[in-house]
């Protein structure tokens, strides 16, 4: 299979497919994602960034990295975030590879820690996360808190 990873900084014309395609896989609102892409597309910051995975004109995978990412510790900050393959292409590296492609980006960019929640055990650790502690989600629950640097 072969994909290609975008960052929406440099394909502005993706915006409004990518909002919508976040959307469908997380239920966050339509709106949110918009303010989110118009803030990365018109700032010369560093967060908040957005990255697809796409094999020709189909989005097979996608992440953010966001100030904070519906938790209760804003100084574990920039947060990866809305982290998706679609399920007819998980196993095949998409995810790993927009992992690798996110980090070096940031660190580009004078990032060199992230931090992302999740429920899985494994997976990250894979690329190089390691679990950092548990932290408290904006729905009362607690979540693990994983750091890259």
């Amino acid at each position: 299979m072969e994909f290609k990873i975008v960052c929406l900084i440099d394909k502005p014309e993706l915006k409004e497919k990518a909002a919508k395609w976040f959307h469908e896989k997380w239920g966050i609102p339509l709106t949110a994602y918009m303010k989110s892409m118009d803030e990365c597309l018109a700032s010369e910051k560093a967060v908040p960034q957005w990255y697809l995975a796409m094999e020709k004109e189909r989005i097979i995978g996608g992440m953010g990295v966001i100030d904070n990412d519906f938790h209760n510790r804003p100084d574990l900050t920039p947060n990866v975030c809305a982290v998706y393959t679609e399920e007819d292409k998980r196993c095949s590296g998409v995810a790993g590879a927009l992992l690798d492609f996110v980090c070096e980006d940031m660190k580009a960019k004078g990032i060199d820690t992230l931090y992302l929640i999740t429920d899985h055990t494994s997976f990250y650790e894979r690329y190089g996360w390691e679990f950092f502690c548990m932290v408290q989600g904006n729905d009362g629950n607690m979540t693990r808190m994983y750091i890259h640097k």
